[in-house]
């Protein structure tokens, strides 16, 4: 006996991003706006004067990667309970990479889902992590591997939240305009390396350049069944060295740009890369003071960690890499003994 359910249907998760000062957001419901302490001393007070709701809350979090677990969904999460919030409720996202995460998780399994806004407060969130609905968490096997597609309603990039970065934070941003410029607009990169991001238009135009390539990739690949897997470009790396150091040494796009390094030496004994166009995609990398080298002290256990990799399977680590500049490849059948051999460059001295 055979019972079909005939759940095909086309569902539009469209949405906008606007990449300028913050208009004037008015919603005729629940609001609840989730930070950090340091985002709400700096940028709350602006972000109220732009804001009117039904009904207004602010639930703040521990700032940082490690705080990016469990006990802070649950904070979220019992405060949406104690308010009362009900499906027709909205969250708002004010903050960097690890609040939009956590927020748009806590959003996509409060009562089964409700809807909220990024309103990112970092160059990384701004070009990267507020876009595409990714959410999650993370746990002691990883980076990331609890979680769930969901997408937000609207993203609102103000550059003016930038002015307080500090330029750490700036740095881990520009890593992830390279890793989309590297893997997937030639001409972009190009632009990257005679650029000075610290020029307002200058960086207002990356982050276009930035969110519009993302956007295409997440158009044609919302669940990363594919190719949305390539914008991981130097993260496959980069999540085992924020597994090793428990998140503590490196800002998330610091460990990123470590990734890239790492991938192009990957590439280059592989043949897909030169070592001129590694040496120029580390240059842009210095030139914001990025961090280009890590000491792998047990190149094994390194390895064994890419298997908590949720791109990889049970027997095949999957890579990707940058297939020149303005390309990329994920490949899933590279020898063990090759990538060892990549690493034990990294050893520690």
């Amino acid at each position: 006996m055979q019972v079909n359910i005939p759940l095909k249907q086309v569902i539009d998760n469209s949405y906008s991003i606007t990449i300028d000062q913050l208009p004037q957001i008015e919603l005729d419901t629940k609001v609840a706006i989730v930070t950090n302490p340091k985002v709400a001393g700096l940028h709350l007070s602006y972000l109220l004067s732009k804001i009117s709701a039904k009904e207004l809350y602010i639930i703040t979090v521990p700032d940082g990667e490690e705080y990016k677990n469990q006990a802070s969904i649950d904070t979220i999460l019992e405060s949406l309970f104690n308010h009362r919030f009900n499906r027709k409720s909205m969250l708002i996202a004010f903050g960097g990479g690890v609040i939009g995460d956590m927020v748009g998780y806590a959003a996509s399994i409060y009562q089964r889902g409700i809807d909220f806004i990024q309103i990112p407060t970092t160059l990384l969130s701004q070009v990267d992590a507020s876009v595409g609905g990714k959410t999650g968490m993370n746990n002691k096997y990883g980076k990331n591997l609890v979680g769930a597609f969901h997408q937000p309603k609207a993203v609102y990039i103000d550059p003016h939240f930038l002015t307080t970065l500090p330029s750490r934070e700036f740095g881990a941003g520009v890593a992830e305009i390279v890793k989309m410029a590297v893997t997937f607009n030639k001409e972009f990169f190009e632009y990257l390396e005679s650029a000075d991001l610290k020029d307002p238009k200058v960086l207002q135009e990356a982050i276009k350049q930035a969110v519009e390539t993302k956007a295409s990739v997440v158009a044609q690949d919302e669940k990363e069944r594919g190719l949305r897997a390539a914008l991981n470009y130097g993260h496959t790396f980069g999540h085992v060295i924020e597994n090793e150091t428990q998140y503590k040494t490196y800002l998330h796009g610091e460990a990123v740009a470590i990734g890239i390094i790492m991938a192009n030496q990957l590439a280059i004994k592989l043949g897909l890369m030169s070592e001129d166009e590694a040496l120029r995609v580390a240059n842009v990398l210095k030139k914001y003071n990025l961090p280009t080298s890590y000491p792998i002290s047990n190149t094994e256990a390194f390895y064994e960690t890419f298997f908590l990799d949720k791109k990889s399977s049970d027997a095949n680590i999957t890579f990707i890499l940058a297939d020149g500049i303005g390309g990329v490849q994920m490949l899933d059948d590279i020898a063990k003994e090759t990538v060892v051999a990549v690493l034990e460059q990294f050893g520690a001295r």
